[in-house]
């Protein structure tokens, strides 16, 4: 990606030749599918059965020989890009993918022309490439990477995927506060479900929620659906908040390290800690605890 010599896709090329380019610039790339999302997890991995982590925190969390794990599969090896295990994601593939974190880069991902607009205005000038409804303004350096920081406007570095659109126009700066400023944690009350009443369970017993397995097995669960969702994920995290409450949420069970693995989990799917709180608190309120 940041060779001089263009890299450009034409009828004769093809999407393995561009992404082995890619990956001889220091480009991790991985096939995306027609629909410009990363391939499932083969039936081996599904589910994470592997003992890959679910939410992905370390590229590779595995060692199948797929392009598995969206974008920890991501890889500059030429063996693996171009093995016979890739072979059919190739073949099916819509487009090739790259790990901007992966090789120093953030992607501020404009979305449509106000995104454009904003930008232009309150970023400095970078390498910049068009996509379908905006553009990709390309800096030089790594972050964390987050959705939905303004409208219209993404941060795609580390833990995430782009699509490559081409080499892009102008000379790449490197990333500014301004962009490292739209990921800040805002500051946020945080939810305290300690001071949730303790019933004192029928017969004098002790409440069945502060088993350690029983416990532990919920909070699990609710991290798994969370890091798995595909689609509506703000939905999702309000939807296992409420789960998670209408179980716990009563008992005094819940302790602030469980809620910020669950807040951990929805912003490694790109929710702000904010939305994170504002989804915990309407989900307390919408059962009264």
């Amino acid at each position: 990606m940041t060779h001089a010599t263009p890299i450009r896709r034409d009828a004769r090329t093809g999407l393995l030749p561009m992404a082995l380019s890619l990956a001889d610039a220091g480009v991790p790339v991985l096939p995306l599918r027609a629909g410009k999302g990363p391939f499932g997890n083969c039936p081996a991995c599904v589910g994470n059965a592997c003992g890959g982590r679910p939410n992905m925190k370390t590229p590779g969390p595995c060692a199948c020989p797929r392009p598995c794990h969206a974008w920890a599969a991501a890889t500059t090896d030429r063996a693996v890009i171009a093995s016979p295990s890739w072979a059919d994601a190739w073949e099916r593939a819509g487009a090739v993918g790259y790990h901007p974190g992966g090789a120093g880069l953030t992607v501020v991902d404009l979305d449509d022309a106000d995104a454009v607009t904003w930008a232009r205005k309150h970023l400095p000038a970078t390498r910049t490439v068009p996509t379908t409804r905006g553009e990709h303004w390309i800096y030089r350096g790594a972050m964390t990477s987050r959705n939905a920081v303004r409208p219209g406007v993404d941060i795609k570095s580390t833990m995430a995927y782009a699509r490559y659109l081409g080499p892009g126009a102008g000379t790449m700066a490197d990333l500014p506060d301004a962009v490292r400023a739209l990921v800040a944690k805002p500051t946020v009350a945080r939810p305290t479900p300690a001071v949730f009443g303790v019933p004192v369970p029928a017969g004098g017993g002790e409440c069945r929620h502060r088993s350690p397995v029983f416990l532990e097995r919920g909070i699990a669960m609710a991290e798994q659906r969370i890091t798995e969702a595909r689609s509506a994920v703000h939905a999702t995290v309000y939807r296992t908040f409420l789960a998670v409450l209408s179980t716990h949420g009563r008992c005094g069970c819940l302790t602030d390290a469980h809620v910020d693995r669950l807040f951990a989990a929805a912003q490694c799917r790109g929710e702000s800690l904010r939305h994170c709180a504002d989804a915990w608190a309407n989900a307390r309120t919408a059962l009264g605890v």
